[in-house]
């Protein structure tokens, strides 16, 4: 049911070694690693891609998606949203970027129209249930969304690909 669907997950940029700096070389190499991992799946059959939209390795996931899109049009972005209004306290430009990849994507699913106490992790389940495979920008700590998510994807005996941002 949920073949050739794989979700994303990751770090915001504060959890990355180079926090915001996007010009840093690690970061650029994150990013290079995320789209090779992409195409290997879309070279598995994987179609489908769902990212919680979240800043960082969620937002360059869903990039990397957009960009080989143009290439392989059978491939999908679907963007999970915990509720309206994610990114209103975000910097104009990560609003802007937010902005963008929400009107390209294929579908947007809201989980929660208000913001509440647990619609992040709604979304993080919305995300592993849906897909057969998670792939995540994951450093190993034990605490955060990103840890838990991992753990209930591997809960749900779900295809996990890991990528250490620490290991870059």
């Amino acid at each position: 049911m949920n073949e050739n669907r794989c979700a994303f997950t990751g770090h915001r940029p504060k959890k990355l070694p180079w926090r915001y700096n996007e010009t840093d070389p690690r970061c650029a190499a994150l990013k290079k690693r995320l789209t090779q991992e992409i195409v290997r799946l879309a070279e598995l059959g994987y179609t489908d891609f769902f990212s919680g939209m979240a800043e960082g390795a969620d937002t360059w996931a869903a990039l990397a998606v957009l960009d080989l899109k143009k290439e392989n049009t059978a491939l999908r972005l679907h963007c999970v949203l915990p509720c309206e209004g994610q990114a209103s306290r975000w910097s104009p430009s990560a609003r802007k970027l937010y902005y963008y990849i929400l009107e390209q994507a294929d579908e947007i699913v809201y989980v929660s129209r208000e913001y509440s106490a647990d619609c992040m992790l709604k979304r993080n389940h919305y995300l592993v249930d849906n897909s057969d495979c998670l792939l995540a920008v994951y450093n190993g700590e034990e605490r955060g969304g990103t840890a838990m998510t991992v753990r209930y994807a591997r809960k749900l005996d779900k295809k996990t690909i890991i990528i250490d941002p620490t290991d870059i």
